[in-house]
Order: C-alpha cells, then structure tokens, then sequence
C-alpha cells in the first residue's frame, strides 16, 4: 500500500528553552512545592498554578537510553519549573496541507533530562482533588508535553490536578531489543505514575483518584497501561480517545523491525550495539523505518505501515482486559466519525481513492476482506472509495481496537464502561477534514479558542466551533475523573449505549452496529 500520509522527517526549528505558560501576567515569584527529590518553584496566575519540566526519571542517556527508567537524583535548593525543558528525541513530522503544529508541538528540544512532567493545579489547592494524568499522541515517534493544546489551566480551573507526562519514543522507547527491557516508552509512563502516587499530594491531588487517559498512540499506551501488572494500583480510572485495545505488535513483528533497524545503522540487533549510536542516528533510522511491512502468517500491522513503533506484547490489551486486568479501573473509551480522513486528505488522497485503494486497507486489515468492503458498501450506500477508505483505514487502527476494548472491559461487570463517538466536523480543507483524528482534542482541554487552530489549513477549520462544545465535554471529561460518571448511560455488550457528541448530544445505541460486527 502506498501510504499517502507524508510523516517524513522535516526540519526541526531550534525552539531554545520556551515560553513559560500562558496563564496572563506575571504576579511575581511563584508557588513552591516539594517533592521526594526536592523543591520546585512554579508559576502562578490568577487561580492556577503551573509547574513544568520537573523530572521523574533518570536522564536517559548513553546505555541508559535502552535501560528500565532510574529513579533522578536528588537536587539541593529550589528547580526551576517555569520553562519548559528538553524532549525525547524525535523528527518533525508534517501532514501534508494541514498544520498539526499545536499537536506536535515544537519536535525535538536536545537535552537528556527529558522524562519529565508538567503539573497544573489550583493555586490554592489544599488536597483531595482529583488527578489526571495525560499521554500524548503521534505514533510512538513525536510529540511532547509542549504542544500548545496540552495546557491544563482548563483543568486546574474545573478543581482538577492535570498532569502531562513525556516519555521514550521511536527507537530509544519501543524497539525491541535483546539486552534491553521491552516497551520502555510503557515502562517510563509507569514510572511517571509512580512519581504521582508518591508526589501529587503535594500539589493538591488525591493519588488514590487518578484518571489515566491519552490520545491516539497515546491512548494505545493507557490500553498496555491497563493490562499491566505493575500499574496495578496506580489510577483508578483510564480514558482511551482514538486507541485501540488490539494495537500491539506481536515478537515476531517487532524482531522484524529491530533486524531492519540494526540493517539502517550497521550495527548488531542487541541492545549495547544500539547503545553506542548517538540520538541523531537513531532518529534518522527510525524515519526511515515507516512503511516496512510488518504483516505475517498470524498478524495483520496494528498500525498499517503508518509507525513500526508502539507496544509489543504476546496478548492483545483487549484479551487481558477480558482476562482480568486493569480489575477495578472504570473505563471511557470511544473514537471520532472521521478518523481516516487525517491520513487521507491533507494529501488530497481522500479524492484521488480509488476501489482498488479501498480493497487495499481491507486486505491488510481483516482475514476477509471481501465480507468487510461489502458491509460497509451495504451501510455506505452512496459513500465515494475516499470515504470508504477513510472509514475502513479509521477502524482498522481505532475503530475495531476500541470496540474489542469496550467489549471486554463491559463483560467484566465489575467496574463501569462508557463510549463515546465524536462527530463535530472541522471545515478544514473545503470540508474533508471533517470529524477526523485528533480533532476532539481542542474540546477535551478547553483549548478550542487558540488562533492556531482555527483557519482554512487548521485543526478545526475557518468557522467557529460550537460556543458550548468546548466546555461540555471538558467537564464530561472532569466528571468521569472526579466521580466516575460521564454524564451518560453505562455501556454494556447488549444495549451498547454510545454518547455521540456534536452540536447536540444525543445516547445512541450500538451506532455502528453492522459494521462493529464485521471486526469481530
């Protein structure tokens, strides 16, 4: 498959240390806080208080890059936490005629001392509030706590502590390796978790209320999260927004990869040949890496060629879930209408598709390709191959995963499930972007007003979103971390009680029925 979404390496601008965070004028001397390694000084404005770049992890560096995450020594005095810091290693990214900078945020900032949180909370949080802690998105090989969009004053606002957390990625994070832990990037997120439950009281949080909850890869990461053994304990609550509970490569996938990327690097596939190239090169590797194939006698490519990197794991989360993992964790997991029009679009693909583009993503996603193309011909009756294609490239990396997830977590019937489906549409790019991957984000954090996400060639299009939408579904997300509850019917695998969300809200049940079927 000729993968039209353009994910080449671009020129990486040299953002040097940043802005502090925008919370209006600046009082004075900020808020300190400590913490198990020390002190930290913040910043506060108005009735929030931002503290950034404070770090949970060892420094990543030399051999320690391919190592379990280390806890970071002690400091004396009081850290600086009102710029942002350094970020794990990545290229930037591009998509084509849509700019997704506010997503990715400014790419790779060198500096070792990248694993590393950002906490916002009320200013004069005296305790017990409840905690979230998010994880970006960009497929296992960008992003980081500084996009724009991930600024939790919306949350601290609302009475909640938010935490945004980097972590490993590409190479360093996710290829697996022998002499190396697998699913370091995972490993780094618990460890982030770990630094909560001993540190958020401090802030104001409750460690026994946290909420975990990601976006795409993001969301995939909170999924391996949930079916880990060694986070057991560490939140009480996971919010998977456009994951997927079927999205891991298997060993013999990922040793594929590893033998290709050692073959880009002329090195031996094991973790201390890695060890001894340098940040650059295993970048460059990595980009070089997207669109090899991964498919196998007994796996389909969870990601389509899109990323070979992300969890690698001998059962799928959905199957551990179903098994009993994450016992005790509610659940609110759900997708946008439109999710493949992103990978399609910006590179005009969503209008030069074609059928044989769409039998194409069939065949590389189903053991029945035929049976798939004809459902969803059957329920798109007037659907042009783009948006067939769209439909089928969504599911097949978000749909399929987040329903199997929903599934097993519901049949457990010992803690609550939610669904939702987002389905506003973004007039970007004369309408095609449409209800599309991501695009819920803005909502999610309350950040629908930024300038940069509003234009022809923007995130959410020329026109004015909804004036409601924004807060609505924030404080459905604040609801579900402080009680449980969305705001909406639980779901369950025989009504299926679906939140859909746009100008107006309405409970749908099992709104994609036929076509959920074909999956299963």
């Amino acid at each position: 498959m000729n993968h039209p979404t353009d994910l080449r390496p671009g020129p990486d601008p040299d953002p040097g240390p940043g802005p502090r965070p925008d919370l209006g004028p600046d009082p004075g001397p900020g808020p300190v806080v400590g913490t198990a390694q020390g002190a930290v000084r913040g910043l506060r404005r108005g009735d929030v208080a931002a503290f950034v770049n404070i770090p949970y992890a060892a420094p990543p560096h030399g051999a320690g890059r391919f190592a379990p995450p280390r806890p970071h020594e002690p400091w004396s005095g009081v850290r600086d936490a009102t710029v942002p810091g350094p970020t794990a290693p990545q290229s930037a990214r591009r998509l084509g005629g849509i700019d997704m900078s506010p997503y990715f945020g400014p790419g790779w900032v060198p500096g070792d001392d990248h694993l590393t949180v950002d906490v916002w909370t009320p200013a004069d949080a005296t305790g017990g509030l409840p905690v979230m802690v998010f994880v970006h998105g960009g497929g296992s090989v960008a992003g980081s706590t500084r996009s724009a969009l991930y600024d939790g004053s919306a949350f601290a606002r609302d009475g909640v502590v938010l935490v945004t957390l980097n972590h490993r990625l590409g190479i360093a994070g996710f290829l697996d390796l022998p002499g190396a832990p697998a699913n370091r990037g995972l490993l780094d997120i618990v460890a982030a978790l770990h630094w909560v439950r001993e540190n958020i009281a401090a802030f104001g949080g409750d460690p026994d209320r946290v909420t975990l909850f990601g976006q795409s890869a993001g969301a995939t990461l909170v999924g391996g999260v949930l079916a880990t053994p060694e986070a057991t304990g560490l939140f009480r609550r996971a919010i998977v927004q456009s994951g997927s509970g079927l999205g891991a490569f298997s060993r013999e996938q990922a040793a594929r990869v590893a033998r290709a990327a050692a073959e880009a690097l002329g090195v031996e596939a094991h973790a201390d040949a890695f060890a001894e190239v340098s940040d650059e090169r295993l970048v460059a590797a990595a980009s070089r890496l997207a669109g090899i194939e991964l498919r196998t006698a007994a796996h389909r490519d969870p990601l389509l060629g899109l990323s070979p990197f992300g969890l690698v794991l001998d059962t799928q989360p959905a199957a551990s879930v179903a098994a009993g993992s994450g016992d005790g964790v509610d659940l609110l997991v759900g997708t946008n209408t439109e999710e493949g029009n992103l990978y399609l679009a910006p590179v005009g693909a969503y209008d030069t598709s074609t059928p044989e583009d769409v039998d194409d993503v069939a065949a590389r996603s189903h053991p029945d390709p035929a049976r798939l193309v004809g459902t969803y011909r059957t329920t798109r009756p007037e659907a042009s191959p783009g948006a067939l294609r769209s439909a089928l490239l969504g599911d097949a990396l978000f749909g399929a995963g987040s329903w199997a997830l929903a599934d097993a977590h519901a049949a457990q019937a010992r803690t609550a499930t939610y669904t939702y489906e987002f389905a506003w549409r973004s007039r970007a790019l004369d309408g095609r972007l449409g209800a599309t991957h991501a695009v819920e984000l803005p909502f999610v954090f309350d950040r629908a007003h930024l300038a940069a996400l509003h234009g022809p060639a923007a995130l959410l299009g020329p026109d004015e979103p909804p004036a409601d939408l924004a807060a609505r579904m924030h404080g459905a997300w604040v609801r579900f971390a402080r009680t449980g509850d969305p705001g909406w019917d639980r779901y369950d695998t025989g009504r299926r009680a679906t939140m859909r969300i746009d100008a107006e809200w309405a409970l749908v049940d099992d709104p994609r029925g036929e076509e959920r079927r074909a999956w299963s």
